[in-house]
């Protein structure tokens, strides 16, 4: 231990937040014999999957590749598991590996501080204080919600909230509708709600593409199966791993993105019949370049007689919603499916390095770290899904590789006696010149407008290679790729 303080609480390794990247983290540190506990904000884990609650909330990667390569469900009841099974899944991993009794619940971060003389890092929380030698923020991408700054929203005085923040206890029944936004939740959620409701109009700035989706119920035959013969699913496992990372590699080729588009449209013509509405709803911009999106009841749902799709949200007056188009419409009720804060992540403000100056005011919008992982100022702080490490896969994917990363390297340090690990700021530049000169040349950088790109115009969310080269460049810490100071 380098912190000599010992009057806060003390530990080789605080972990922020106990979803998915936090519950890893905390079975591969139990594993390696390493100290650790995990703040959480919130009186449950599961993070993204505890947020989200909306009708038909689900997964788009299939169950068997959204799981710990570790930790295999031989039970999912889907081939695309929906929320309720996702977050008990989450449960059930901690309560296996024995993590429950190192959470720490309804402790919320309010600011990660490094203390250059004692060479560790203080945490005040909502509980206290904490020191730690080594901090993991697995705070994760779908984190903050954003709700749109709208002229005159101030003035409804309907109900509003967030597709995040659904108020179950609001009944939908029979009223007008606002939807104000077309992503990922929004997929999902208006299907469900289009029946019961008696007007909804859907305010859609850019339609997505959506692909057809191929889901059903696991039988039971199969997950007796896979609980009999491991392996079966291991197999599917990686048989599903292969095809995202073709699909993900494929994206730089105009033919395979050709082919994609042809399937988007198939889907639109199969789903709506009006022609100026499938007109209305098909993208203007080369598949890919935003997320890709997975529903078989969208574009049908669309089509009702009880739906108008109508442009980009821009006024409100009272209950009076207009839109870039003209269109204009009285509702009862509004929810945002306007998606989180990705290309500017909001931990950031709460981080203050070695300069004293907060990691968001240093990004000034535009992140950067080396690998996704480590960023400069930050002696021993450790990113989850940090700036371009997104790629067209399973989340777990990249967290497993982060996390053989963060373990070699806290083990490294604790054999080694090394107080503090930096990157290289040479090593640092070149790796995210590298990044931004080959995403010139992806679909992601080809001109729409998504979350992908920051508030400077730089795609700070991508990783342009294969997750094959993540894997192989996060399988373990190199000692010489950093600044390293050894323990007096």
């Amino acid at each position: 231990m380098n912190c000599t303080d010992t009057s806060p609480e003390l530990h080789s390794v605080i972990i922020v937040g106990a979803g998915f990247a936090g519950i890893g983290a905390g079975i591969q540190l139990k594993k390696a014999g390493i100290d650790y506990i995990i703040l959480e904000k919130a009186n449950e884990i599961g993070g993204v999957w505890r947020d989200n609650h909306y009708p038909d909330c689900g997964c788009d990667v299939p169950s068997a590749l959204y799981s710990y390569s570790f930790a295999p469900n031989p039970n999912w009841s889907r081939f695309f598991a929906k929320q309720e099974e996702i977050k008990q899944y989450t449960l059930d991993t901690a309560r296996t590996f024995g993590l429950l009794p190192r959470i720490r619940r309804q402790t919320e971060l309010l600011q990660a501080r490094w203390l250059p003389d004692t060479k560790c890092w203080l945490l005040e929380t909502s509980k206290g204080s904490y020191h730690a030698n080594f901090v993991i923020m697995a705070c994760g991408p779908m984190h903050v919600p954003v709700t749109p700054n709208i002229q005159g929203l101030e003035t409804f005085t309907g109900a509003r909230f967030h597709s995040s923040q659904w108020n179950h206890g609001y009944d939908l029944r029979g009223k007008r509708v606002a939807v104000i936004g077309s992503g990922a939740s929004a997929i999902q959620f208006l299907p469900k709600i289009q029946p019961l409701v008696q007007r909804l109009t859907l305010f859609q700035r850019t339609a997505p593409w959506v692909l057809p989706k191929v889901d059903g119920p696991i039988s039971q035959r199969w997950r007796k199966a896979f609980q009999v013969f491991p392996f079966l699913q291991s197999l599917l496992r990686k048989t599903l791993y292969l095809q995202f990372e073709l699909l993900n590699s494929g994206l730089k080729y105009p033919f395979v993105l050709r082919r994609l588009q042809a399937a988007g449209v198939k889907n639109i013509r199969k789903g709506i019949t009006d022609l100026s509405l499938q007109k209305r709803v098909t993208p203007d911009f080369s598949i890919g370049c935003k997320r890709i999106l997975l529903s078989n009841s969208w574009y049908r749902a669309l089509g009702k007689v009880n739906v108008d799709v109508v442009g980009g949200i821009t006024t409100i007056q009272g209950n009076t919603l207009r839109s870039s188009d003209g269109n204009q419409c009285e509702v009862d009720a509004i929810i945002f499916a306007t998606g989180f804060e990705v290309a500017n992540p909001p931990i950031a403000q709460r981080i203050v390095g070695k300069s004293g100056i907060a990691l968001s005011t240093q990004w000034n919008g535009s992140p950067q770290a080396y690998l996704g992982t480590m960023t400069q100022d930050c002696p021993n702080l450790f990113l989850t899904f940090g700036p371009n490490l997104y790629a067209f896969t399973s989340a777990f994917v990249i967290i497993e590789a982060q996390l053989r990363f963060i373990v070699s390297a806290i083990k490294t340090a604790q054999q080694e006696k090394i107080a503090t690990i930096e990157v290289r700021p040479e090593r640092m530049k070149v790796y995210n010149d590298a990044v931004q000169t080959s995403l010139q040349q992806t679909v992601w950088n080809s001109g729409c407008s998504s979350y992908f790109i920051d508030k400077n115009g730089r795609n700070s969310t991508n990783w342009p290679w294969t997750t094959f080269y993540m894997r192989r460049k996060l399988a373990r810490f190199v000692p010489s790729e950093f600044l390293l100071e050894r323990a007096p």
